[in-house]
């Protein structure tokens, strides 16, 4: 069931390029997936028409809070990174499909590249508390790109690369020495587009199922503004009403 809310933010804390912010609703929310993102309403900014599609980070349905890793790469964004604590902020939720939940004793890997890293989160939580540890690999290109470690570490095995080598192993996600362990059942993936076809391209080349979670451009977060299409092997669909999770096997890539 979406929602149309206003939270209260009542946590706040700066990462440089990104900012995460806590956001608690005075209503009980919704059943929230993994993978599932909001479209959060942008005020106060005379140039922000539309509302952006954030992914979702965390979730606490006994607190009714939802917490939301921002990057700012733009006007909208930049005004959201600017949120003060008890500002109101109204978002639409939950949208869009998440990751499928795997096998109790499937080998799972979440790979995050950049801010791609925000949805796994959540995920790697749920999965932790269906007595699913999965294995992590995070990459950015540089330490500073990496948010949140130590909370990932307490779900499962973390590995992380970095362009410039300033943490874990030197290169791309691609590169990393976990690739060349034991097989995994299942891979997931967000980040860069050009990150996870090459993660999907070494998943197909292992016969490893794999999900993505793309990040085409989204303007209405219901599939009626048709901006976000993505071709698949079943015609042209819209990422944000159909995902913006998908099986690798759909896409064209």
């Amino acid at each position: 069931m979406k929602q149309i809310t206003d939270f209260r933010l009542v946590e706040k804390q700066d990462f440089g390029r990104s900012v995460m912010l806590r956001l608690r609703a005075k209503h009980a929310l919704p059943s929230i997936n993994p993978g599932q993102f909001v479209q959060v309403r942008v005020d106060g900014s005379p140039s922000t028409y539309l509302r952006r599609p954030i992914s979702i980070h965390d979730v606490d349905l006994q607190q009714n809070e939802i917490t939301l890793l921002v990057q700012q790469v733009g006007e909208g964004t930049r005004h959201l990174a600017a949120a003060e604590v008890d500002d109101v902020i109204n978002m639409v939720l939950p949208l869009g499909n998440g990751f499928t939940i795997p096998e109790k004793n499937d080998k799972v890997l979440l790979v995050g590249g950049g801010i791609g890293i925000a949805p796994l989160f959540y995920f790697a939580k749920v999965l932790s508390e269906k007595g699913i540890k999965p294995t992590m690999l995070l990459g950015g290109k540089m330490k500073s790109d990496l948010i949140r470690l130590a909370g990932y570490q307490q779900f499962g095995q973390t590995f992380v690369t970095t362009e410039d080598g300033s943490l874990g192993e030197k290169g791309f996600v691609t590169m990393h020495s976990v690739w060349q362990r034991d097989g995994f059942d299942r891979i997931y993936v967000c980040g860069p587009k050009p990150m996870m076809k090459a993660v999907a391209k070494l998943a197909a080349s292992k016969g490893t199922w794999c999900e993505v979670s793309l990040e085409n451009l989204m303007a209405c977060g219901l599939g009626a503004c048709l901006c976000c299409v993505e071709d698949t092997v079943e015609g042209h669909v819209c990422v944000c009403k159909e995902g913006p999770v998908f099986n690798t096997r759909r896409l064209k890539w």
